[in-house]
């Protein structure tokens, strides 16, 4: 077991130091590129995605876990409890991967922990630390550039389930000023995550090292 473990990280370090690579070089790409490109690499690893699951990487890129971490002590018991509360065989997807289409963050599957390759005092750490890794938008500037990347998720041609629903309900929700995006019933039956939100100077100074 152990072995394949070790297996299994060195081929997903080999893939994030590609990812690194391609990231870097998203600077010199369009927006629009770096948009499908992230849309379909979302819909390659979880084909249950909606639109509701699409917007919550985008706007986790945009906005990281800052709207979960206004008291450390309750974020503690919640990983502690999440921890506790699922087994390793009941989720899927991937151990790590990059929200939206800047980067700015990763997803960091819980299954770190539970495998014992870090503690959940470093993650929980690294969590609250990201929480101040945030650039400022303001809720007009995001209403602006999800508008746009909309545009191109519907320009692909997706076929996501329910995509006039989901459409009107992030629109009401934006204006009523709800930004928050939350995984729909299909992607959470579909794959059952569990992950913490990580900026990327946080993770890769704090995290990779460990794994």
């Amino acid at each position: 077991m152990k072995k394949l473990i070790e297996q299994k990280w060195k081929t997903f370090l080999i893939t994030l130091a590609l990812g690194v690579i391609s990231a870097c070089a998203d600077e010199g790409r369009s927006f629009e590129i770096a948009v499908r490109e992230s849309v379909n690499r979302q819909m390659k690893s979880y084909p249950e995605s909606t639109l509701k699951d699409l917007y919550k990487s985008f706007f986790q890129d945009r906005f990281g876990p800052g709207h979960l971490i206004s008291d450390t002590a309750a974020a503690k018991n919640y990983l502690l409890s999440e921890l506790n509360s699922y087994s390793i065989s009941t989720t899927s997807g991937e151990m790590i991967e990059p929200t939206g289409w800047q980067h700015h963050f990763y997803r960091v599957d819980l299954r770190v922990v539970k495998e014992h390759i870090i503690s959940s005092e470093v993650l929980l750490n690294a969590l609250i630390k990201s929480a101040n890794e945030v650039e400022s938008i303001t809720l007009e500037e995001w209403r602006e550039e999800w508008k746009k990347i909309e545009t191109i998720i519907k320009a692909m041609n997706l076929c996501l389930p329910d995509y006039h629903f989901d459409s009107q309900e992030i629109q009401d929700n934006l204006q009523k000023g709800n930004y928050v995006g939350h995984h729909s019933e299909a992607y959470s039956k579909a794959y059952d995550p569990h992950y913490r939100i990580i900026s990327k100077k946080i993770f890769e100074k704090e995290i990779l090292p460990l794994l």
